[in-house]
Parts: C-alpha cells; structure tokens; sequence
C-alpha cells in the first residue's frame, strides 16, 4: 500500500507559489524558474504587484506550452502604511534612500495577503525571495514548506555568512586595511570598506536585523535555492552545504532553460528594448568575431556625468569599437555634459550607444562580442560566462564585490577595474587610464585569449548542466523529489 502511496505521490503535479522582491533583477529569474517548473510538468504560481502585469503576461505567453501551467495572482504594496506615495510597486520606483527604506518597511506587511491566497489555492510549497524572511513563519500556519531563492551565486552566499558569523571588518583599523575573510575554501582578501552598508551596525541598523534575519532562516526555511550550476563553483557549493550546512539545490542558469524552451524568447527578458533589433544587429554582423566590447551596468546602477565622462574618453582612448548602454535619454538642442565634445560623431560606426534597456543575452550571444564591462550583478555575470566572455568587474553595491572576486581570482576569467568602495548608487570613481587598461587586457593578447578560454570552457559546462541528466537537471529533480515528501509526511500527519 506505501508504495502504490509513494508511486502516485512521484506522478503527482506539484503546485508551487512564487513570490520575488518586486525589483526586474529579482523577478526575471523568478519568471525563468516557474517557466522551468512548468516544462517539467508542474503548476507555477507567480505572485507579483499590479505594475509587473504587462511585462508578466508578455513573458509568460512567449512560451506556448507551459504558459498553460503559469498563474498569476496580485497583491498590493501597503504604501499607506509606511508613508510611501501611492502607486509605488517595484523597488525602483523608490527613488531616495527614505523611499527605499519606507518600501523595505511595508514588505513584512503583505504577509496577510500572502496568508489569504494561500488559503484559497492552496499550494504545495512557497519559494519567496531571501528578502521575505517573515516567509517561512507564513507558510508554516498552512503546514507547507517554504524554500528560499537566492538571486546570487554559492560563493558569494558563503562570503556573507561567513561575515555575518564572524563579522572581521570590525577588527580592522581602517576601511582600506585588508582581511582574509574566515572560513572559506581559498584564501580571500578583502576590505571593510567593500562591506555592504546593511553589515554595519552604525551605519544602517534597520537593514542588519533584516540581514541577520535572513541569515537565521537559512536554517530555518526548508532549504534554498540557486541560481548556479555545480561545475562553477564545486568547492563553494559543497562548502554551503556540508560545512555550513544549509541544504540547497543548484539549479541554474536558470535563463538557459528559457532560451532553449524559445530561442528567441531571451531577447525580450526585462523591460522593452529601447533599440530595434535590426539596428543594433546589423551593426553587430558588420564586425569581425570577439572585436567589440559590450559595457552594461544593470537596470539599478546610477553614474554621476564625469564619470561617465571618464568612461566615454576610456572607450574612445583604447580604440576597441564597443556598445555601451547608458540610462539616459537623447533630449534633443540640449548639449549632453555627459559626453566630451563630438564624442558621438567621432565614434561613428566603431561604437554605438543604447539609451535605456538593451537585449543583453541576446547581444552578449553575438560573435562579434568579445568582452563585458559589468557591475557585477550574478543575473550579469551569469550571462557572461554562458556567453563564454571575459569580463572587467565595476562591482557598485548588493553582493557585487563577492562576485568580482568569483570572476577575477576563483575563476579567472576577468580583471578588476580597481573600485574599492561599496555604494547605493555610483561609488568610487575610476579614472579612464584604469578603464582603458583594463579594456585592453580582456580584449587583446595572450591574457585575454586565456580568459576568453576559461570561459568559453565554462560556457560548455552550463550548457551539459541544464541537459537531461546534468547537475541541474538532476538537483531539481532532488528538489521535486524533497516537495513530494513533505506532501506525503504531511497527508500521513494528517491521518495520524
């Protein structure tokens, strides 16, 4: 009788609530996920504010076969509340650090709304953001487990806790004064002044308790999930697991899955492009293979206009032909002080700028694409190795600095651009000579061909790695397997 229980139970469609931080960073990997869980047969529930609606129905719908198996349900900021204007959705409408503040205050407070639609559906399990740690305790009152999603890497996850545990910033005597940061596989250097500010007690101590927290359900929740593959960072996945002993399943790149469910499909993950496909293809084609650097730095990242000055005399002044994608709009009869003189005319035809939101996957594919300038954000760096690229590492904020040391140092397929200060917004300026360099170090000479090999052997490794039979492949399978346990000891406890 068990096993007639147990056989049905395999077959069993999973029902799985998804709930990310209403940021594009957060949601966009949380979309690939569900789409993956659809694929594999299983019902996905994504659960998101008002404002995601059209980008949601847009990205669900590329894919015809499991859109079938993808629901979405609202739930709505409590701005009211925290004093925050009405209408704020998504994190980046938070526009100064009050705003912010005030957003990260309300999101404890959708706990309620959580509760109802768990009640209504009711699902299998809950994956919510790192962000949620009150996540787990909601789950808990309807008796299903809740896993954590974490949007970054293994290695920087055992960074953080190890920080976290053993706090060595704080036995320093200055900012700048190096440590080796406890308890990892490799011996890594580091600063207090590349800490993120929600570690430092004096600085942001609303944020701590959240980081302190999230830590503490780690443990807590019924295991987590990342957005990474095994043969990346062997000794950093079994470290998490077996030393720290957090149970995890890597079942990344999560994008992967998506690009082979539609090969297309990728081009249109984030907001809509702000360039038509043809302009910036065309352009791409009429370059030489590995010849044009790509210079992104995520949907979050600000630069005050001399630095983005410096950047523009750094690409002019290494001769490489580059596309380079900045958050500002062309207003027309207004001189742009962003840009030194002619910068525009000079550059014709050697490098194109993309004002707004770029096709990253689908440019960083090209053969014409040599190298990546990037703030470090994992869903970037992701992309990077699978692309095969070398990579120049501007970490800004988040747990950028820990991936720079990933790419630089555990994987060495990129070089650093020297910034050693952790900020919201643009941190610390670099000059164009350290750009320049670094620029030509990925892409010309023995160095960069040696770079560009790492990563395209890399490349190959993600790819086996989401194929039947991969790591992945096997480890989500683990994960559903993990689900339909605790389904079953939860019916047996029932009975009982």
């Amino acid at each position: 009788m068990e096993d007639i229980q147990t056989h049905q139970h395999h077959h069993h469609q999973l029902h799985v609530f998804f709930l990310p931080l209403m940021a594009q960073g957060h949601l966009i990997p949380a979309i690939d996920m569900a789409k993956l869980f659809a694929s594999r047969g299983q019902r996905s529930t994504i659960i998101i504010t008002p404002h995601f609606l059209p980008f949601l129905s847009k990205s669900i719908n590329q894919n015809t076969d499991s859109a079938t198996q993808i629901d979405v349900l609202t739930i709505n900021i409590p701005t009211y509340e925290v004093g925050l204007p009405e209408g704020i959705e998504s994190l980046h409408m938070a526009t100064t650090p009050e705003m912010v503040s005030k957003f990260f205050q309300a999101l404890p407070m959708l706990g309620p709304q959580i509760e109802q639609l768990i009640k209504r559906h009711r699902p299998d399990g809950l994956i919510a953001d790192m962000l949620f740690p009150w996540a787990t305790d909601v789950a808990a009152k309807f008796g299903i487990p809740r896993f954590m999603f974490h949007g970054t890497c293994y290695f920087s996850l055992c960074a953080c806790t190890s920080m976290i545990r053993y706090e060595p910033h704080t036995k320093v005597s200055s900012e700048y004064e190096t440590f080796i940061i406890p308890n990892l596989p490799d011996k890594i250097e580091f600063t207090a002044s590349r800490v993120a500010d929600f570690y430092k007690e004096d600085v942001e101590p609303e944020f701590i308790k959240l980081f302190k927290d999230i830590h503490e359900d780690e443990m807590r929740c019924n295991g987590v999930l990342v957005n990474s593959f095994y043969e990346l960072e062997p000794a950093y996945a079994d470290h998490y697991n077996n030393v720290l002993g957090i149970k995890s399943w890597h079942i990344g790149p999560l994008f992967l899955n998506s690009k082979g469910m539609n090969p297309g499909e990728t081009g249109n993950r984030g907001m809509e492009s702000s360039i038509d496909k043809q302009v910036w293809l065309k352009w791409l084609d009429s370059k030489k293979p590995n010849s044009v650097i790509y210079v992104c730095f995520g949907s979050l990242t600000t630069f005050e206009d001399k630095q983005l000055m410096e950047i523009a005399m750094a690409l002019e002044g290494s001769g490489q032909e580059f596309i380079w994608v900045v958050r500002k709009e062309k207003q027309e009869g207004i001189k742009e002080e962003w840009l030194p003189e002619g910068f525009e005319e000079r550059m014709e035809g050697k490098g194109l700028i993309i004002r707004g939101w770029a096709p990253q996957v689908l440019i960083l594919g090209h053969e014409a694409v040599g190298g990546f300038v990037t703030h470090c954000g994992w869903n970037s760096i992701l992309e990077g190795v699978c692309a095969g690229l070398p990579m120049v590492a501007w970490p800004v904020s988040a747990e950028q600095f820990y991936n720079e040391k990933l790419v630089t140092q555990i994987l060495g397929i990129g070089v650093g651009v020297g910034v050693n200060k952790w900020s919201r917004c643009g941190g610390d300026f670099v000059k164009r000579e350290k750009l320049e360099n670094a620029l030509r170090r990925v892409m010309k000479g023995e160095e960069a061909e040696e770079m560009r090999s790492k990563a395209k052997g890399l490349a190959q490794m993600a790819k086996r790695a989401i194929e039947e039979g991969g790591s992945s492949y096997m480890d989500l399978e683990a994960f559903f397997d993990e689900l339909r346990l605790a389904l079953l000891s939860r019916e047996i406890s029932k009975c009982c």
